[in-house]
């Protein structure tokens, strides 16, 4: 399906090193991935060098950041990215899919017995109903993509991290002026942004991994719930 030479190549322009048999379940992931979204809309990106680039690579761009390490929560996990690429680079992670479709959560499941991948849990859950369960601050990562404008994300993601954690969100070209919009909320919910990792993918598209440290208790007033995030953002 994929080129995997080329993406090999690709990575080492990053210092990012995949074995043998990662590319294999890339390859075996790629091919999962356009069979099942004939049934079920999991992406829009098919064709083998868009799924190289804009899932793969730029999952595998956040998957190597040292922070990426320990209890993991994808918020929005979607159709694994970057999740499923994450725990595939780095086998030892301890790695939480939290998506609240139904039909996605059955591919997520799909994919990581057909990858051969342990340690995953499945949470069909809404972040914002998520973090006032038992999984408030239990990770020691929270990670997010194309979900939400930062200002809201923070909210979904920030309640689900430890004090000492992080919160690592990719973003695009935005990444600057949401970040502008962001700074209270991310202070609001015990965070404290650190800085900005910039890259561009070999197409050019630009992306951004925001840092933000958590170091102190959400307050228990958030998060809020998904409407008033949603038409109200933290300011």
């Amino acid at each position: 399906m994929i080129d995997k030479n080329r993406l090999a190549e690709k990575c080492s322009t990053w210092n990012i090193a995949l074995t043998g048999h990662q590319l294999d379940q890339l390859d075996r992931y790629a091919e999962l991935l356009v069979s099942y979204n004939q049934k079920v809309n999991l992406t829009a990106i098919t064709d083998p060098e868009g799924i190289e680039d804009k899932h793969f690579l730029d999952s595998l761009l956040f998957a190597s950041q040292p922070e990426v390490a320990g209890r993991m929560v994808d918020v929005g996990a979607g159709a694994g990215f970057p999740g499923i690429v994450t725990k595939i680079y780095k086998p030892d992670l301890a790695l939480t899919l939290m998506e609240p479709t139904g039909k996605r959560v059955d591919f997520l499941r799909y994919a990581c017995g057909e990858l051969g991948l342990s340690g995953v849990e499945f949470a069909k859950e809404r972040a914002e109903e998520a973090a006032r369960k038992h999984w408030r601050e239990q990770f020691d990562l929270a990670s997010a993509r194309a979900v939400a404008a930062l200002p809201a994300l923070a909210e979904y993601c920030l309640p689900l991290v430890r004090v000492g954690g992080v919160f690592l969100a990719m973003k695009g070209a935005s990444a600057a002026e949401e970040l502008a919009a962001a700074q209270g909320a991310i202070r609001k919910l015990g965070g404290r942004y650190k800085e900005t990792r910039a890259f561009h993918l070999p197409g050019g598209d630009a992306r951004s991994l925001v840092l933000v440290e958590k170091i102190s208790q959400t307050p228990t007033a958030y998060p809020r719930n998904g409407g008033k995030i949603a038409k109200a953002p933290l300011k």
